[in-house]
This record gives C-alpha cells, sequence and structure tokens, in this order.
C-alpha cells in the first residue's frame, strides 16, 4: 500500500516519517520524498492515528491524485535544484515530463490550477531560496553558484535574485536577518505576495 505525504522535502522528512510508522509498527517497505510504501494493508483507524501525527509533525496525507502529481512535481525540482548541478541548457519542461511520463503542458495546468503559481514560477523561487543558502554558508562565490544552478551568468542570477527579493546578492549577505524559508512553504509564501 502507498501512502503519499505533503511537506517531506529532505532525507529530515524521511526520517521523521520513518519514525511516526515505527510508533505504529508498521513496516515500511520503501520511502522516497513523498510516498511511503508500507507492508500490508493498514485499518482505518490506524491510518486516521497516523494522518494526524503526520499534521501534528507538520505533513499531511495526500488522497487525491491531482495533489499527488502536483506533490511530484514540487519533489522532482527541490531533488534537482538540491543536487546543484543544473546545465545552462536545462529545460523544466522536458526534465519533468520525462521523469513524470507526462506531457509537459498538462502537467503544468495542473499545477498551476492547485498551487495559484505556474511551475516556472516555483522552480525559480526554489532556486533563489538555494541561492539565499549558498550565499550564506559561503562555500561557493556567485559565479560558482550561477554555474551550479543553471544559470547563463551572473548577471541573470542576479537579475533574477533582486526581481525576486528585492536585494542583490551582495546587499542580501549584508543583511542581518536573512528572511529564508523553508521549501515547503516557499510557493505558499510567494504566492500570497
Amino acid at each position: 500500500m502507498k501512502i503519499f505525504i505533503k511537506n517531506m522535502v529532505c532525507g529530515r522528512c524521511i526520517a521523521a516519517v520513518s519514525a511516526i510508522f515505527e510508533e505504529f509498527n508498521i513496516k515500511i517497505t520503501q520511502i522516497a520524498l513523498g510516498e511511503v510504501e508500507i507492508d500490508g494493508e493498514v485499518s482505518k483507524t490506524d491510518i486516521q492515528l497516523i494522518e494526524n501525527r503526520l499534521n501534528e509533525t507538520g505533513f499531511e496525507r495526500i488522497k487525491d491524485a491531482t495533489h499527488q502529481l502536483v506533490d511530484k512535481i514540487k519533489n522532482l525540482i527541490i531533488i534537482k535544484i538540491g543536487k546543484l548541478d543544473i546545465d545552462e541548457n536545462f529545460l523544466l519542461s522536458k526534465f519533468l515530463s520525462v521523469e513524470l511520463h507526462k506531457d509537459y503542458s498538462s502537467l503544468s495546468k495542473v499545477f498551476s490550477q492547485n498551487e495559484n503559481i505556474t511551475v516556472e514560477q516555483f522552480f525559480i523561487l526554489q532556486k533563489i531560496e538555494k541561492v539565499k543558502e549558498l550565499l550564506l554558508y559561503n562555500e561557493f562565490n556567485l559565479t560558482e553558484i550561477a554555474g551550479k544552478l543553471g544559470y547563463k551568468s551572473v548577471q541573470h542570477l542576479s537579475s533574477q535574485f533582486r526581481s525576486t527579493t528585492g536585494f542583490t546578492p551582495t546587499e542580501f549577505k549584508k543583511l542581518k536577518v536573512h528572511n529564508r524559508k523553508s521549501l515547503d512553504m516557499v510557493q505558499e509564501t510567494e504566492a500570497k505576495n
């Protein structure tokens, strides 16, 4: 049985969700971002208890196929950005179509209708959050960051960063409060603004 879970965006999320299933002595056969496969069936009572525990911890069970698809799109984008290996010729449309075996226009439409933001906007917001993180850690300079996140130039990165945050990357680094958002909250807060 597969259970789809919203807001699983990192390895710590996988560990937290895994611990919840262990609390209820439910054996997981496979776990990945956004989904848990369990051995056998689980009673409705146990499912409800798990859902309540997931909600307490900031997760949410996804019951319908549309929301499962949207969550898969988000997770694929977050994982891709996290790997820091986006080529400057990277095409989000091709990547998602290949990964999900679906036509990009239908994926894009479903995403926009459910999130009130386009897939491309979500991708940009996620990249900007990653840029913020990398700037604060001082591991890479701006040229290296641009290369790792698929920007054709530092100027392109800086322009997109400024239009999204209101600051240049240099100004952002100098701020005392950096206003970073958790990855699962990026689209929600940005879409409202």
